[in-house]
C-alpha cells in the first residue's frame, strides 16, 4: 500500500485552499499596518514614531512569513496537479500520511526535514 492510499487528497486540497484564503484575508486586513509611518514631529512625538516604526516592521515581517506560507501552499497544490504530491521533493521517498495530514503543505519527509 502506498501513502496516497491513506490520504484523502480532495480533503487536503480543500484544507490548503482554505488556509491560502485565510492568509490572503489576513494580508488584506493588515495592509494598513504596513503602510509608511508619518515622520512629521508636529503630528506625533519621537517615541510614538519609534513605536509606530517598530509596529510597522513587525507587520512587514508577519506579511513576509505569510507570503512564504502561501508559496508552500501553492507548491503543494501544484504537486497535487502534477501527481507528485506525497513524495519528498529532496529524496523522492513517500512522505508519511500522518505528516501530510498534520501539514498538507509539507514538501519533505521527516528525514529530509532536518
Amino acid at each position: 500500500m502506498t501513502v496516497s492510499e491513506f490520504l484523502d487528497l480532495q480533503a487536503l486540497k480543500r484544507q490548503l485552499l482554505v488556509q491560502r484564503d485565510e492568509l490572503e484575508r489576513l494580508s488584506a486586513i493588515s495592509a494598513e499596518s504596513r503602510a509608511a509611518v508619518e515622520l512629521d514631529q508636529t503630528v506625533q512625538g519621537r517615541l510614538s514614531r519609534m513605536d509606530a516604526i517598530q509596529q510597522q516592521e513587525m507587520a512587514k515581517e508577519t506579511e513576509r512569513r505569510r507570503a512564504i506560507e502561501r508559496q508552500r501552499i501553492d507548491a503543494a497544490l501544484k504537486r497535487m496537479e502534477d501527481g507528485d504530491y506525497g513524495y519528498c521533493v529532496k529524496c523522492d521517498e513517500e512522505i508519511v500520511a500522518a505528516r501530510l495530514n498534520l501539514d498538507p503543505a509539507t514538501p519533505t519527509c521527516i528525514n529530509c526535514a532536518y
